[in-house]
């Protein structure tokens, strides 16, 4: 095949199945075995498909798979791959194990039915041997299914089965190439990808972190979540009917000044709400903060997630250029209350009319969508050239929004943060990092202690001690 050249799914099946070396077992629950179909619906299959298997009454599904307490899971899918792929290798290996390589593709997912009509989403894998009797590796995904009907659902769960397997036998030495082959035939009103996993020899090397990077940087998803151990999550699995609060940043470093932010707009946010459980908070980077003249950094974006995780806090990397497009995104998680933080400089960027003129109904309609969904703004102040406070009262707006602010305003959908600490109030990330590079040692009092730690030991940013005359 042509570097450039892309299959059909038509194309794919039958590639795999004329391949004598691949054998398996497939197994779906949730929305028909169309991965299997695809199979037989080309022909020679019996080169390729071992046994497939559709568990759909859960008495039946936790008498084969052990019981669970969901079924939509990553827990569920791996217990289908560990039985399914071993009970293989049983049956098959003594036989045929030289000359084969075994896989298992398993997928549990909620689609849309008489009975359900939320959104749809699944889990699905690939456990797969390349080479004969070598250890297998693995590759797990969750996926948003976006479609309205459920046929349709149906249809684009059977298309990206069998890219994820023709992805692990034919572009796994590419990781890259591997995720953008997962939508082939399919567009981003079908379905999504918000979460990638890479295991076994295969992979060895892969950061879970980067790869979940790219299916945004590529399109797969508008969002994916990292957790403060640096694993990648599906944003559902960790949102769905909370509260949320967020600080959307470069983090490049994060500051004292952030801390302060965060601590004190957490406070706001609680005390404005009425009592329920601590929000979900989130540190969200957009690929406008992470991309440079030459793309994004690895090393750069890796920098930034490690110091996040290591102050123990949950990343989402978005796509999103606009803050309403981060509280439509969040809308489809059923969140309880949304609260944004942000600086009066970012409060000013919000009401500059320019950022809008995509939207048909403008800063008028950037403004019903933000707000649609139950956010609040809580506003952390800034210095003017004299040294004076910038607050949600003497921040310039321009005149013919001045009646639309005072509105927001008074309805309390834009909040002052009115605890802070007036000294970090001139701390800036870009005077920080230009510190660290010129090696101005007063960088380490304007981060925290562990920021300025891992920053000094790993070199980050291309910091180097200043070497002291003896």
């Amino acid at each position: 095949m042509a570097l450039n050249e892309r299959l059909s799914t038509h194309g794919k099946a039958l590639k795999i199945n004329l391949d004598k070396l691949v054998h398996g077992t497939i197994a779906e629950i949730g929305a028909g075995q169309e991965t299997a179909r695809w199979f037989f619906r080309v022909g020679a299959a019996v080169n390729t498909v071992a046994k497939t298997i559709s568990a759909y009454d859960m008495a039946v599904s936790d008498a084969i798979y052990g019981s669970t307490e969901h079924y939509v899971s990553r827990d569920r899918l791996e217990s289908m791959l560990d039985h399914e792929y071993s009970l293989l290798l049983e049956r098959l290996d003594e036989k045929r194990g030289s000359t084969t390589t075994f896989f298992a593709f398993a997928n549990t997912v909620a689609a849309r039915s008489h009975s359900r009509q939320e959104e749809g989403h699944g889990w699905i894998g690939v456990r797969f041997q390349s080479q004969p009797r070598s250890q297998p590796s693995e590759i797990i995904i969750h996926v948003r299914l976006l479609d309205n009907e459920r046929a349709h659902e149906q249809e684009a769960l059977g298309i990206i089965g069998i890219n994820l397997i023709y992805a692990a036998f034919y572009l796994r030495d590419t990781p890259q190439t591997l995720m953008g082959s997962l939508l082939d035939e399919l567009t981003r009103k079908d379905i999504e990808v918000d979460m990638i996993r890479f295991a076994g020899p295969c992979f060895a090397g892969l950061d879970a972190r980067l790869m979940n990077l790219q299916l945004v940087a590529k399109g797969l998803t508008d969002a994916t979540m990292l957790t403060a151990r640096g694993e990648a999550v599906p944003p559902g699995e960790i949102l769905y009917g909370k509260d949320v609060l967020i600080l959307r940043g470069g983090f490049r470093p994060i500051t004292n000044t952030m801390i302060d932010m965060l601590e004190n707009g957490m406070a706001q946010f609680i005390s404005d709400q009425p009592a329920g459980d601590k929000p979900v908070v989130l540190m969200e980077m957009s690929l406008h903060n992470l991309t440079g003249d030459s793309g994004i950094d690895d090393a750069d974006f890796l920098a930034r997630a490690m110091l996040l995780e290591r102050l123990g806090k949950t990343v989402l990397i978005t796509n999103l250029a606009h803050f309403y497009g981060v509280a439509v995104y969040l809308s489809h998680f059923n969140l309880k209350h949304i609260g944004i933080i942000l600086g009066v400089p970012a409060l000013a960027h919000v009401f500059e009319e320019k950022y809008y003129t995509d939207l048909e109904g403008g800063v008028l309609e950037a403004f019903g969508r933000l707000f649609k969904f139950g956010v609040k703004m809580l506003v952390y102040p800034s210095l003017d050239s004299k040294g004076g406070v910038i607050s949600v009262e003497t921040v310039e707006i321009a005149p013919q929004l001045r009646h639309l602010y005072r509105y927001l305003v008074e309805s309390r959908l834009i909040i002052p943060i009115r605890t802070y600490n007036k000294s970090l109030l001139g701390i800036f990330p870009n005077d920080v990092l230009l510190m660290i590079r010129e090696g101005d040692e007063r960088w380490k009092q304007l981060v925290p202690a562990e920021v300025a730690r891992l920053v000094s030991e790993r070199g980050y940013w291309g910091y180097q001690a200043q070497s002291r005359p003896s």
